[in-house]
């Protein structure tokens, strides 16, 4: 609504707004061009009209959706995924990726992997082997390897502390 009310205020016409996009009907004059970007930025939101910077936002959307939201992973290849949510070539994106944030699309997945992990130790609800598969892992080694890799403890080591810590709150 902020957007859409910030683009009525500068008279700008519009159509579809989507999370992230703005369809503007006409080419925005230099002048409105600045007008809307201040107007975004007091609103705490960003322009972006760089193409490459606005395909990078979408690739960690997919990510995030794919990683936290969905109930499982899907069961097909993060590359085929990705590829086919964003209609584009998977060696496009990946270098894509790599060359604009500095690490590979694989180790962004691993990252809210690994994010995704602790969520679930911490909320109790599923075991590691649940929680492997869950996240598309093709074993609990696999996850926990891969865990203590990032996070330099093993999930089960993780999952006592967070205990510890929940206790002692509990005892104040």
């Amino acid at each position: 609504m902020m957007v859409k009310s910030e683009l009525d205020k500068l008279g700008i016409e519009y159509g579809v707004i989507d999370l992230g996009e703005v369809e503007v009907k006409q080419p925005l004059s230099p002048e409105m061009h600045v007008q809307l970007k201040t107007a975004l930025l007091k609103s705490g939101l960003e322009l972006m009209d760089d193409k490459k910077a606005i395909l990078i936002e979408k690739i960690k959307l997919v990510i995030i959706e794919m990683v936290h939201y969905a109930d499982e992973v899907p069961r097909i290849k993060n590359s085929e995924y990705i590829s086919g949510k964003l209609d584009h070539d998977y060696t496009y994106l990946a270098n894509l990726f790599s060359e604009v944030t500095g690490i590979t699309i694989e180790q962004f997945i691993i990252a809210h992997k690994i994010e995704r992990v602790k969520e679930l130790l911490i909320y109790d609800e599923l075991n590691l082997t649940e929680i492997s598969y869950k996240l598309n892992y093709s074993s609990v080694a696999h996850l926990s390897n891969q865990f203590k890799k990032i996070t330099g403890l093993t999930p089960t080591f993780f999952k006592k502390l967070k205990e510890k810590r929940r206790n002692a709150l509990d005892s104040l």
